[in-house]
């Protein structure tokens, strides 16, 4: 049983994929490679929790079985229909697989389809009978691209089911294609969107309403242009979404869905409460105890306060960390809870990693915490605040998640060999908490 943050059960994860709330329980999929601890052929590993906060991994859902899916099972959606779960996913295919290892293809050589499959209870799923190409690879390239066209998210509008998938253009710009469907199997191509500049292919498309706002999330790859790892970053915005025609208006502007940039290919579902929960992947440079590779970020509550996407912890979380301790030392398996406000040149020093307030702005330093990886950023910041800065931290060993003015901004970030102390040069001390 794993607590609060969900980490790989062995070997690798990345997207989560399928986040549903159904049948009295939460379900989230996620790409899995059970082999290995790297990248390779992707199944749909499975997970599921009463209340987000202690998770269950499951058997593998979903496997390659088909002739468009024989090379993995790429990142998708998940949907409720008639009691059914409905899972949408990419199908890939490699048209030229290297001859030395049979997970990997060469010069971008593979096709992607997207495909469904059906359970009767979101527990057990047929691969063999249940499983359909709903929309065949692209053969119109001012559509989309046939290689790189994938991670479908599904949602029920108000006379149709929709879908959107990301894709480049022949440019090499970002694209959205826009999908419409009276039955979930028959899908008809409607619409797309793109800008110049804005990534050069996007993945893990995510639309919905938060108190009367339409709002994007995705994944644009090659967004930052400087010469660290990780320039695919994860963002949101506020769209117009016309359903009779699928028109969007993107703007230019945009959030960084968190300013740690290691959270990637996010998604969304309703809560048993009707709200939104965003969950995303923490991607990690190396593995712990030769064992596993990937975890996930706290599910946080989508809300839009004076115009400004909020992302706060889910409070299915918040109310765990209950217990004041007054080290770190005491805290157990779940990691602790540190809450603070913090005032210009203040600092505190979390096993190595450092958290500032410099000039209105929220900084963090993992350098000490992040050796070996001089390719991969190691300092961030918040966008600069007005006024009163409130800090909400939850530690895990390694993850940690700073959470600004109740989730105005986020910054995440991956940490190895944290220490296990924590000395405040603050004002007020921090007070801490843990999980009864």
């Amino acid at each position: 049983m794993q607590r609060i943050h969900l980490k790989s059960p062995v070997n690798w994860i990345n997207d989560p994929n399928g986040f549903i709330y159904y049948k009295g329980q939460y379900h989230l999929f996620y790409q899995y490679f059970p082999y290995e601890t790297r990248w390779g052929t992707m199944h749909w590993g499975h997970a599921v929790s009463k209340d987000l906060v202690q998770w269950e991994h499951l058997p593998i859902a979903l496997f390659p079985s088909k002739w468009n899916d024989r090379n993995g099972c790429y990142s998708g959606s998940a949907i409720e229909h008639d009691g059914k779960m409905y899972l949408y996913y990419t199908g890939v295919r490699y048209l030229e697989e290297n001859p030395e290892d049979i997970h990997v293809f060469l010069n971008n050589q593979l096709v992607s389809a997207q495909m469904m499959v059906v359970s009767e209870d979101g527990i057990h799923f047929d691969n063999s009978k249940n499983k359909f190409t709903v929309i065949e690879p692209l053969k119109n390239p001012e559509i989309g691209c046939m290689t790189d066209t994938r991670d479908p998210k599904v949602w029920r509008g108000k006379d149709a089911w929709y879908m959107v998938l990301g894709s480049r253009t022949q440019m090499g710009n970002g694209k959205l294609l826009f999908y419409r469907s009276c039955d979930l199997m028959n899908w008809d191509y409607v619409n797309s969107v793109s800008q110049k500049e804005f990534g050069y292919m996007w993945e893990c498309p995510d639309y919905f309403e938060v108190n009367g706002e339409q709002i994007l999330i995705f994944s644009p790859m090659g967004l930052l242009k400087d010469k660290q790892q990780y320039q695919h970053v994860s963002v949101c915005t506020k769209v117009t979404f016309d359903e009779v025609n699928c028109t969007m208006n993107l703007p230019y502007d945009y959030q960084m869905l968190d300013y740690g940039l290691d959270l990637y290919a996010p998604q969304s579902t309703t809560d048993a409460e009707g709200r939104r929960v965003v969950i995303a992947w923490a991607r990690m440079p190396e593995t712990v105890d030769n064992q596993w590779i990937g975890m996930f970020c706290i599910p946080r509550v989508v809300t839009v306060r004076n115009g400004h996407i909020c992302f706060t912890v889910h409070p299915n979380i918040q109310k765990q960390y209950t217990k004041k301790i007054n080290t770190v030392q005491a805290a157990n398996a779940a990691g602790y809870h540190i809450s603070l406000d913090m005032h210009d040149g203040e600092q505190i020093d979390i096993g190595g990693y450092i958290v500032s307030r410099i000039g209105g702005k929220i900084c963090t330093d993992r350098e000490n915490v992040f050796h070996g990886h001089t390719d991969i950023r190691t300092k961030f910041s918040s966008p600069k605040i007005i006024g009163k800065i409130h800090l909400d931290i939850y530690v895990d060993p390694n993850l940690i998640e700073i959470y600004i003015n109740n989730g105005e901004y986020v910054i995440t970030n991956v940490v190895y060999q944290l220490g296990n102390y924590m000395t405040a040069n603050t004002k007020n001390s921090p007070a801490l908490y843990t999980i009864e």
